[in-house]
C-alpha cells in the first residue's frame, strides 16, 4: 500500500492538471449554472488517465481494500447516464470492481428500479436492472457532478 502522505501529495498535482484543462461555460445549460466541461479531459490520453488515478486514489482513500473478507475496498462502480459512463468503466477496471450503468427510463432490457431525482434546472428518472447490485455490496457512484457539485443518490 502506498504512502497516504504521497497519495494526498499526487491527488493534489493530479487536481490542479485537470482544473486547468477543464472549459467552462456561464450560463449553460441555463441562466445562472456556470457548467464546467470535462470533455478536454478525454482529447489528450494523459489527461484522461490523470483523471482516472484522481478517482482511483480518492476512493481508495475513502474505501480502503480490508484484510479480511471481503477484502474490497468497493464492489461496484455505478456510472450515470452519460458522463459517467466516461469514466466509469475504467475506473471499475483499476480498482477490481464490477461496473454497472445507470440510464434514463427505457433504455434498459429486463427488470428495472428506477428512482426520480432533482437536477438544478428540473427533475429526471434514473433505471437500473434490478440485479445489477446484490444485497452487501459496497457503491461507489461516478457522474460529472461539477456542474451543480449536488451528489445524486441513487435509492432503492
Amino acid at each position: 500500500m502506498s504512502d497516504p502522505g504521497s497519495s494526498a501529495e499526487e491527488l493534489s498535482l493530479l487536481k490542479s492538471t485537470l482544473r486547468s484543462s477543464l472549459r467552462q461555460y456561464p450560463n449553460f445549460p441555463t441562466p445562472g449554472i456556470l457548467f464546467e466541461d470535462i470533455l478536454p479531459l478525454f482529447s489528450a490520453p494523459s489527461l484522461h488517465a490523470s483523471l482516472i488515478r484522481a478517482l482511483e486514489i480518492h476512493v481508495l482513500s475513502s474505501h480502503p481494500p480490508a484484510l479480511t473478507p471481503p477484502f474490497s475496498g468497493v464492489d461496484v462502480i455505478v456510472g450515470l447516464e452519460a458522463r459517467g459512463f466516461l469514466f466509469g468503466p475504467s475506473l471499475a477496471l483499476r480498482l477490481g470492481a464490477g461496473f454497472v450503468p445507470v440510464r434514463k427510463v427505457g433504455k434498459l432490457p429486463g427488470e428495472t428500479v428506477k428512482v426520480k431525482y432533482e437536477k438544478e434546472y428540473g427533475a429526471d428518472w434514473f433505471e437500473m436492472q434490478k440485479d445489477a447490485i446484490r444485497p452487501g455490496q459496497k457503491v461507489v457512484i461516478v457522474d460529472d457532478i461539477i456542474a451543480t457539485g449536488k451528489w445524486n443518490y441513487l435509492g432503492s
